[in-house]
């Protein structure tokens, strides 16, 4: 592939509630995509990419910071509309993807959802700033979004005013210096309903088959977070996720084009991932991994989106089954922009994660990682290539699923006596993962003792 000595141009697109199956290029047959599907087409798709955690704030802040839950402090959705969690500053000791990028001379902007704190306030490492509101609301508006600090209000579908403002950014930006641009749609969140009806209408046909028709969660209680017409009118519900899908696709097409006529496209990395994965009916859950009590590590919450596009570096239609996570690719962008890291900073942060760049270029890895790990405040997981083990702490209930002859995750291996040594090792494999990455005072094993994420935590419903 051509080199260049310029650093690139960065654009990270990510979007919430974007399960890894619904897309064109990862195997939906009904979800139109054109624009993911092209840069799947031209650019590399991670066919085993995976969230720290299937929830907003902490995958986001994992994205961020490089780290593990348990080292950054956010374990659940932040709920701003509540008093307390919006005066706590969860990213306070946090050294940011950005910070790291501005201090090497990129131009930086955030456009859309934050939702790791303080989202009305312009955070630090970044050079411009256009977010959402404490509360998301309706897809249309009017809502407030938050510019350089200051309130704005406006009418519209979040997803092009986004957008707009993202071109913005891109049109008055510094051109002599590279730019790293997040942009947070919020489209395929909750709640599916009003989305552009010319995209709805062509779906309200659809046969959904590439949902399968499953049992209910057999592990617990289905906790539907979604609006009440979700399970009263199945068909609509999906008909607008779908919908919203396409409209993504359609608003990344737009940020594409503009790259093309200026001429940016080949000089700029392109990523598109979603914080964590999402359920719209897959074992009766609508919902991530809150979709359920207790919480879930289910494949369609944990599995994600991510493709790469970088037209001069990467080698393009490769598909990578390599496991990979939010850790990986904040440790992977940094590279791409070479970036390192300071020893100090690296010694003191314990960073889990590992640059996957020549993976990227078509270049084989001496050792690559086997296995994910994964945490939801008191809850660990462990997957590998053939099993998944669920601990939940300190009580359980536990999960072991052999995934190659149990895909559906619908048999509990946990108590068959000829499996207990490959719990054990499993067990180990986790305690080892964590002890060595953990901040003892930001443990998931605690978060009982943390401050307030939101009321509805699974860790404190008892005590309420």
């Amino acid at each position: 592939m051509s080199t260049t000595t310029n650093p690139p141009h960065i654009l990270v697109i990510m979007t919430d509630d974007h399960g890894q199956w619904a897309a064109g290029c990862y195997g939906n047959s009904e979800i139109h995509s054109p624009t993911l599907d092209y840069l799947s087409q031209t650019g590399v798709r991670m066919a085993n990419a995976f969230t720290p955690t299937p929830i907003c704030s902490p995958a986001r802040a994992s994205f961020f910071t490089g780290r593990l839950p348990s080292q950054h402090g956010i374990h659940d959705y932040l709920e701003e509309r509540e008093e307390a969690v919006r005066k706590h500053i969860w990213m306070a000791d946090a050294i940011t993807l950005a910070q790291f990028l501005s201090e090497a001379g990129y131009e930086t902007g955030l456009v859309g959802k934050w939702h790791c704190g303080q989202g009305d306030s312009q955070q630090p490492g970044f050079d411009s700033w256009f977010s959402l509101g404490p509360w998301q609301g309706t897809h249309r508006g009017p809502h407030t979004y938050w510019h350089n600090n200051q309130p704005i209000e406006l009418t519209g579908y979040k997803s092009s005013i986004i957008t707009d403002h993202a071109l913005q950014f891109l049109s008055t930006r510094n051109v002599e210096k590279p730019f790293f641009m997040f942009v947070g749609y919020v489209t395929t969140h909750t709640p599916w309903l009003e989305h552009p009806e010319r995209l709805v209408s062509q779906y309200r046909t659809c046969t959904f088959r590439d949902i399968p028709n499953d049992v209910a969660y057999p592990f617990g209680a289905l906790r539907d977070g979604s609006k009440p017409e979700t399970r009263l009118n199945r068909r609509e519900s999906l008909a607008q996720y779908y919908a919203a899908v396409s409209e993504v696709d359609e608003q990344v097409g737009r940020l594409l084009d503009h790259l093309d006529a200026q001429g940016l496209r080949e000089n700029t990395l392109v990523v598109y991932v979603a914080d964590h994965g999402m359920n719209c009916g897959h074992h009766g859950v609508w919902g991530k991994g809150g979709g359920t009590r207790p919480l879930n590590m289910l494949e369609e919450s944990v599995r994600i989106p991510m493709i790469f596009n970088y037209p001069i570096q990467f080698y393009p239609g490769q598909v990578r089954a390599e496991f990979v996570d939010h850790c990986d690719l904040f440790q992977t962008l940094l590279d791409c922009a070479d970036v390192s890291l300071p020893k100090d900073v690296v010694e003191t942060r314990n960073y889990p994660g590992r640059s996957f760049k020549p993976l990227l270029q078509g270049i084989g890895l001496h050792y690559w990682k086997t296995e994910i790990f994964g945490e939801y405040g008191n809850l660990r997981m462990i997957r590998t290539r053939t099993h998944k083990l669920i601990r939940r702490y300190p009580d359980g209930p536990c999960e072991l699923f052999d995934l190659l002859t149990d895909s559906r995750e619908t048999v509990n291996l946990f108590h068959a006596p000829e499996q207990q040594a490959l719990i054990q090792e499993l067990t180990t494999r986790i305690n080892t993962f964590f002890s060595t990455y953990e901040d003892p005072i930001k443990t998931g094993l605690s978060v009982g003792e943390l401050p307030m994420h939101n009321r509805g935590e699974a860790w404190r419903e008892k005590q309420v």
